[in-house]
């Protein structure tokens, strides 16, 4: 073979020591691929390194806040609890009214749509629409001229009938003489008296008649049936006015009115011993909201029945309404006092709670504790309710913010809400005037304290009587 063939002297070719092999293309082409993901997995690796330092320094700059906002419960790693800020009003004594509250409607005592009793043209109206008038005074004017020339015509025939009677009596008067000097027979007395009753008869009719036309008369002039006020006019001058058919217009009497609601039936028993007794029953009528008094009355009466359909009773009570506050069908929230509590003591409705130890409270230990305190109502006004066990008067009562509370927890009582139970008001941390208290949810119990809920419900309870 020949020595000076390229292919013979790369194979043959011997290296020299220490000296490496040359690399080929191909191996070349291996490396890149491997060096590439050497550097992608590197990079990756510093990337998670600085997500787990981001996430750590972000954790740790979240925790106050997280434990402020959890109530001191602590935040993920642990942290700190923290005092929740609360408002607090005192628990006082007092006199509380039992009030019984009703849908009611205002009712007059006299509705009365004023018609003609007979028929004719209406010749006058004498009211002004929403005028105030009294029973008598006239309200309009139908023709009369028929009813006079009636009046006449029956006039004529009684003054005939009576000249009639009279010469009968005469002639009965003579019949009576002859028959006593046995010169007339007693059939001819007896047939004349009872010409005389006939004729008796015949003048009674007549005057009947004079007097139904006198009465036609009058009723041409139409008058106001009871004191009160006049609507709408419903006809207008010159119309035909047919008896008893054609509304004028409708007089409403306005003082008193009354006031028509119902109560349910278990408090029928406890309002019918006081009226028995002869106690006058106040009833306070509300507008529609429930929030402004109306007017002031007493109760008149009970209904004899209950109504099965709704199981309620209805009262009625009467109104002076000299003001004229209450109209005629206006819808009102009728309150009847039927008693009160003297002495109670009274704690605000917004410091009570439903969970599982039933109705509590959550109640200061000192300044900066509170602890859960199961207590018994009674009576309630909306407002304050009476308390038959549990608490004592001067007692302080969490009203705002218990929603995070437990048995035992720390609390920091805001100035507004201190100055507030200084005077035994309802306040909070943030309360505003007419805003309505914070209500919380129902939570797991506390393991030391299974009867003392974490939080609560609002006591929302019905009057009771």
């Amino acid at each position: 073979m020949n020595e000076s063939s390229p292919i013979r002297t790369d194979t043959a070719r011997a290296y020299q020591p220490g000296e490496a092999p040359a690399r080929d293309g191909r191996s070349r082409r291996r490396f890149r691929p491997i060096r590439w993901l050497v550097i992608l997995v590197l990079l990756a690796g510093a990337g998670a390194i600085g997500q787990r330092w981001y996430e750590a320094r972000t954790d740790k700059a979240g925790e106050p806040a997280a434990a402020h906002k959890s109530g001191g419960r602590g935040g993920r790693h642990g942290g700190a609890d923290m005092a929740q800020a609360v408002g607090v009003a005192g628990v006082t004594a007092g006199d509380m009214p039992v009030v019984l509250q009703g849908l009611g409607t205002v009712t007059p005592l006299a509705t009365v749509t004023v018609k003609s009793q007979i028929s004719g043209y209406l010749t006058q109206v004498k009211f002004r629409e929403g005028q105030a008038v009294k029973a008598g005074d006239e309200l309009a004017q139908i023709d009369s001229r028929p009813y006079e020339a009636l009046l006449a015509q029956y006039q004529g025939q009684l003054a005939r009938d009576q000249a009639l009677l009279q010469n009968a009596k005469l002639d009965l008067q003579r019949y009576q003489t002859l028959n006593r000097q046995d010169s007339i027979s007693k059939q001819n007395v007896d047939t004349q008296a009872a010409l005389v009753k006939q004729n008796e008869g015949t003048v009674a009719a007549d005057q009947a008649l004079v007097d139904q036309q006198k009465l036609n008369i009058a009723y041409t002039h139409i008058t106001a049936p009871v004191d009160g006020r006049v609507g709408l006019r419903q006809v207008d001058q010159g119309n035909y006015i047919s008896a008893a058919s054609t509304a004028i217009v409708v007089v409403t009497q306005l003082h008193p009115i009354s006031v028509i609601f119902a109560l349910p039936e278990d408090d029928v028993a406890r309002v019918m011993r006081r009226v028995r007794a002869g106690a006058k029953l106040v009833v306070r009528a509300y507008d529609r909201g429930d929030a402004h008094e109306i007017a002031v009355g007493q109760l008149d009466t009970v209904d004899n029945q209950i109504d099965t359909t709704t199981g309620t009773v209805k009262l009625r009570a009467l109104f002076d309404n000299g003001d004229e506050e209450l109209f005629p069908n206006q819808f009102v929230n009728a309150k009847l006092t039927v008693d009160t509590v003297r002495g109670a003591t009274l704690v605000p409705n917004s410091g009570l709670l439903q969970g599982t130890p039933g109705t509590y409270v959550y109640l200061m230990d000192g300044d900066k504790k509170v602890t859960v305190r199961p207590i018994k109502t009674g009576e309630t006004d909306g407002t304050n309710t009476v308390v038959v066990s549990g608490l004592n008067p001067g007692d302080r009562v969490v009203t705002d913010g218990t929603d995070r509370l437990k048995d035992g927890a720390e609390v920091r009582i805001t100035e507004g809400a201190q100055a507030a139970a200084g005077t035994g008001g309802v306040t909070g941390a943030d309360e505003k005037p007419g805003a309505k208290p914070a209500s919380g949810t129902d939570a797991a119990a506390d393991p030391g304290h299974p009867a003392a809920p974490e939080g609560g419900r609002r006591h929302g309870r019905r009057q009771q009587p």
